[in-house]
């Protein structure tokens, strides 16, 4: 059986008494994309600098193909990792033309023709004499990701490297860039603080919180099952109604919500996302009938409505003690304000925490 490209074990690094990076374990295979996902400050670039070899972890180990690269005795420099190194700057030099700077490092008589087959592969080879400043920020991203691949790398680290670029050319710089490093057969650890972005790359996302892991999987488990209601709340906008459990159910204005393995008298989180919102309008106060399905309706009052573009945006303060909820409707749908509107939650779509 093929080992991982990538494999981290137990990694911890601390600086002072903060622990940065707190027992993170993971691997990653041949052209796989990972993405470490959380928000500023919870350990992902450190994360990063550690298995390229810029920082040196305090316990743990790094493994490549298989091989041992670093524990707290042993430790092969960053140069001889077949790591290759991709920032949010670029980090291109700024007095060397194009060519130069993929050439960079590369050694040998086929070095220009090597550069020249780089820089062809990202489209940019009639730039090979031009210098960083003479570029757009899309074709200085080209030219970084040309020079990344020019060592032949096993694994890449990419550090949120199209926060820099404008949303229409992030999305095909990234998939162009995604396309070739597959296609390399590359290992691809990526770092990025955007759940859009992590669903859109990833084959497997690491959720980082206070220097952990708190959740790995596929983008559309991780999304559909979070372990917790900050999971939850860090890939969309949420809705949280609150209620006690009796008997493993919750009772609330919305019906009865199903609360397995949960003690009785436990507060919980009732967790919907707006686009699993139903909404009817009211016929002489009253709403639609309950169904299994979405339960029962509560009324509510609109306090705005605003069209997005793709779907429309409603916020509603709710009768029974004045929540307010919102909910997302496809195309347009702008109900007045005061105008009264029945919920009701999708049963399957709802997620039930304990308090913490």
């Amino acid at each position: 059986m093929q080992p991982p490209r990538l494999e981290i074990r137990n990694i911890v690094k601390t600086f002072g008494d903060r622990r940065v990076v707190d027992d993170i374990s993971l691997s990653v295979s041949p052209g796989q994309v990972t993405c470490l996902l959380g928000p500023s400050g919870c350990g992902k670039s450190t994360t990063l600098r550690v298995i390229a070899g810029v920082e040196m972890q305090d316990s743990g180990t790094i493994h490549v193909d298989g091989q041992l690269v670093c524990d707290t005795i042993y430790r092969v420099p960053p140069e001889g990792r077949s790591i290759g190194l991709m920032f949010q700057d670029f980090a291109l030099f700024p007095h060397l033309t194009v060519g130069q700077n993929v050439g960079f490092g590369l050694k040998g008589r086929d070095r220009a023709a090597e550069v020249e087959t780089l820089l062809k592969k990202v489209g940019m080879l009639r730039y090979i004499d031009d210098h960083p400043h003479q570029l757009s920020g899309g074709e200085q991203q080209r030219v970084a990701l040309a020079r990344a691949l020019a060592p032949k790398p096993h694994i890449m680290l990419m550090d949120e490297p199209f926060s820099g670029l404008d949303d229409r050319l992030r999305d095909e710089i990234r998939d162009e860039t995604l396309d070739i490093l597959k296609a390399e057969g590359t290992a691809v650890l990526l770092v990025t603080h955007e759940p859009g972005e992590a669903m859109r790359m990833a084959d497997e996302i690491a959720l980082m919180r206070d220097g952990r892991v708190v959740q790995r999987g596929a983008p559309y488990n991780i999304y559909n099952a979070p372990r917790d209601l900050s999971a939850a709340a860090f890939f969309s906008d949420i809705n949280v109604i609150r209620g006690q459990v009796e008997g493993a159910l919750t009772d609330t204005p919305f019906g009865q919500f199903l609360a397995p393995g949960v003690p009785d008298g436990t507060e919980v989180d009732i967790v919907i996302r707006p686009q699993h919102l139903k909404m009817d309008f009211d016929r002489h106060g009253r709403g639609p009938n309950p169904t299994p399905q979405d339960g029962t309706a509560a009324r509510g009052e609109v306090l705005r409505s605003r069209f997005m573009g793709a779907s429309s945006l409603v916020e509603l303060r709710m009768d029974f003690d004045a929540t307010v909820l919102h909910a997302t409707v496809p195309s347009v749908f702008l109900p007045k304000p005061g105008t009264p509107l029945w919920v009701m939650f999708r049963r399957d779509r709802c997620f039930v925490f304990p308090r913490s």
